[in-house]
């Protein structure tokens, strides 16, 4: 039996500016945009750059969001989504797509301020990339396929924005997009018989919690190596104390119940920011 949507009525006088935040996906969208942060300040940017840099990334993941919650407004009022304000109707879907627009326009101003390269990679593989997931590859077994290409390029956003620095190395790239998948499948994982009652059947989807969970470690691990063996030189000290740490997070991922497994891979993925950014 197919599921239909109930159309929810705006509520006039509701607060606009946490709801949009919320509809953006704003946790989500603010650790993007503090990588991209700290990615700006470690490659040793002109302030200017790094603002404008920071500040098209952040603008393209408010795009993202938005874009996502309304192409998935009738499937979120489906299934009675009380965490998506355009579902619940505290935020009008026009106000929506009125913010899009001007965080879009900003997005390819401040890109243009960052420099043509940096510009052109993150409207097409960066941002661009989130465009695509909620367009329709979200719910094919290319899910995957945009947070490898966002995340993956997201370290060459930020040294393109330098034309002395060009690309970021391909350890750190390679890094990124591990992290990129795995935080995609952590994040899938709380929704998934929502998902499949709407027909959305990504890569999560497909493995399962148990897979995905298991793929989401070893992604995470392998970003953790890179970050610790990429870079050239000897890795220091703390940065062999962080692998092993990961490692037992790693293991505890795997036999650990409940929902510790999860608490654990999230361990896991902020240790591979602070070892991407620091290596980096």
């Amino acid at each position: 039996m197919p599921v239909t949507a109930r159309a929810v009525p705006a509520r006039p006088g509701s607060p606009s500016v946490p709801a949009l935040l919320v509809a953006a996906h704003g946790g989500p969208a603010l650790a993007v945009t503090a990588v991209t942060a700290l990615l700006a300040l470690r490659a040793g940017l002109r302030p200017f750059d790094a603002f404008a840099v920071t500040a098209a990334v952040f603008t393209g993941q408010l795009t993202i969001g938005w874009g996502n919650d309304l192409l998935d407004l009738r499937r979120d009022r489906a299934v009675g989504r009380a965490d998506k304000p355009l579902a619940t109707g505290v935020l009008p879907a026009g106000r929506v797509v009125g913010a899009l627009v001007v965080a879009a326009g900003a997005c390819i101003v401040l890109s243009a301020l960052a420099g043509w390269r940096s510009a052109l990679l993150n409207a097409t593989l960066a941002t661009g990339a989130g465009h695509a997931y909620n367009l329709g590859l979200k719910a094919t077994v290319w899910s995957w396929a945009p947070y490898a290409c966002a995340f993956g390029t997201l370290p060459s956003v930020v040294t393109l924005a330098d034309p002395a620095l060009g690309w970021a190395p391909l350890w750190m790239a390679g890094a990124s997009a591990a992290l990129g998948v795995a935080a995609h499948l952590l994040n899938t994982l709380p929704d998934l018989t929502d998902d499949e009652r709407t027909g959305v059947r990504g890569l999560p989807h497909r493995l399962g919690e148990g897979r995905s969970r298991v793929l989401a470690a070893v992604l995470l691990s392998t970003a953790s190596l890179l970050a610790v063996l990429g870079p050239a030189g000897t890795p220091p000290v703390w940065a062999w104390a962080a692998l092993t740490l990961v490692t037992v997070l790693a293991l505890v991922t795997l036999v650990a119940p409940a929902r510790t497994p999860f608490r654990a891979a999230v361990a896991i993925a902020l240790l591979d920011v602070l070892l991407l950014v620091a290596a980096g």
